[in-house]
């Protein structure tokens, strides 16, 4: 049966929903308060991570974290500040940061990754958006200390384990790999299971597509708050008008946690802010590759090289701090000798906002308190790698079809500690 459905927020995770929901005959709205021209959907590195197994809350971080917290230029910065939503939810975090935790998440978080890889090149496939770069070239992790390259390494054994396609690269191997310019690190761990793409291209195809298909795509307009009657959302109030849908979908980014309150929802999350410089020069950088000591990202994009990194817990705000950038473009330094990011490049970077739960799980589900609402959000540095896998689960859990795979561990009214 065909329902109307409003999704607040339009990132990666809100479209991708608008896609899976409208192939099943759903009758859809999108409701963003900015013009879907920036943000964490277009900023981020691009990446398709099925390696990327590890939860960010892991153990060592918060001390990791307390270390930085004075060091404003530094890879994770918790902005010292009075905030009892921050303190609650770095007690979370701290809580989940045990072995234990991230060895049960570990599996999940591959399974919804290789879920998300399958649907981009389902995708791609079927021609929807017309063309646009998808690449599986995978993702070198570069080292320069033996310390890095013992910690990668136990990550590596871990994903062999659970059958992702991993290889250690020496100095020499890793020169074939970058034939063209001069990489300065020891060697590399090759996860080939991994993908990339360029987000400034995917974002507006995607959203032509949806237009083009009777979704629609309303901008510059906030939704302020909802009214209920007898458990349901029975309408979304925005500062241009009102509607009255069948069901609710929170994709809201960092913004979600804020907003669940209005909806009698205790959601803890946390706004990370990520930084990218796009240098739109030949780099002669062909693969994507994380700078393990500069806690970085470099990714060859359509017609650009982008250097992203950093995470930085200061509130929702989009204030660039120039020494956070320094620090990339420093980062990229060390690593790429020969590639100096100048002063230029470096004023025009950008500055999305990364929605982080606790135990770095995105909250995908239905609400206990309101039956017509569902939870997409929290991906933390994965939104974008499991947009898809994100919105195809929504769809389903909406149309009450079988899942893909099991979202317990999702459950956006879990517990903490």
């Amino acid at each position: 049966m065909s329902k109307n459905i409003v999704i607040i927020g339009g990132g990666i995770v809100g479209l991708s929903a608008a896609y899976f929901l409208q192939k099943v005959g759903h009758q859809v709205t999108v409701i963003d308060k900015s013009d879907i021209t920036s943000g964490a959907s277009f900023v981020n590195a691009g990446y398709i991570t099925p390696s990327h197994i590890i939860p960010m809350a892991s153990p060592g971080k918060i001390s990791q974290g307390l270390r930085w917290m004075f060091n404003s230029s530094s890879p994770f910065y918790m902005k010292p500040r009075w905030d009892a939503d921050f303190f609650k939810w770095s007690w979370y975090f701290y809580k989940s940061s045990t072995k234990q935790k991230v060895d049960i998440a570990i599996p999940i978080i591959k399974d919804i990754n290789i879920l998300s890889r399958n649907l981009f090149e389902e995708i791609k496939t079927s021609g929807d958006l017309g063309n646009f770069q998808l690449e599986r070239k995978g993702l070198l992790m570069l080292y320069k200390t033996q310390k890095m390259y013992e910690h990668e390494m136990e990550v590596a054994q871990k994903a062999s384990f659970i059958g992702l396609e991993v290889k250690e690269l020496s100095k020499q191997q890793l020169k074939l790999k970058e034939p063209h310019i001069e990489i300065d690190a020891a060697g590399a761990i090759h996860y080939e299971c991994d993908g990339h793409t360029t987000p400034t291209e995917f974002m507006p195809k995607m959203l032509q597509y949806l237009k083009s298909v009777g979704v629609a795509i309303h901008t510059n307009e906030e939704v302020l708050d909802v009214k209920q009657s007898k458990s349901k959302i029975t309408k979304v109030l925005t500062d241009k008008g009102s509607y009255a849908p069948d069901e609710v979908i929170l994709a809201a980014g960092s913004w979600s946690g804020i907003f669940s309150k209005k909806l009698g929802v205790k959601l803890p999350l946390q706004a990370g802010k990520g930084y990218r410089i796009n240098v739109q020069r030949k780099t002669d950088i062909q693969m994507p590759a994380v700078l393990m000591e500069s806690s970085m990202a470099v990714t060859p994009m359509q017609g650009f090289t982008r250097f992203a990194g950093t995470m930085e817990f200061s509130g929702i705000n989009t204030k660039i701090r120039k020494e956070r950038v320094a620090a990339i473009a420093a980062g990229a330094k060390e690593f790429y000798p020969d590639l100096t990011i100048t002063a230029a490049e470096m004023d025009m970077a950008k500055t999305g906002m990364r929605p982080v739960s606790p135990d770095g799980l995105p909250y995908i589900g239905k609400s206990k308190n309101l039956r017509n609402l569902t939870f997409a959000t929290g991906h933390a540095m994965m939104g974008w790698s499991l947009g898809p896998a994100t919105g195809k689960l929504v769809a389903e859990i909406i149309g009450n079809k079988k899942l893909s795979m099991a979202i317990d561990a999702f459950n956006p009214d879990r517990k903490f500690g």
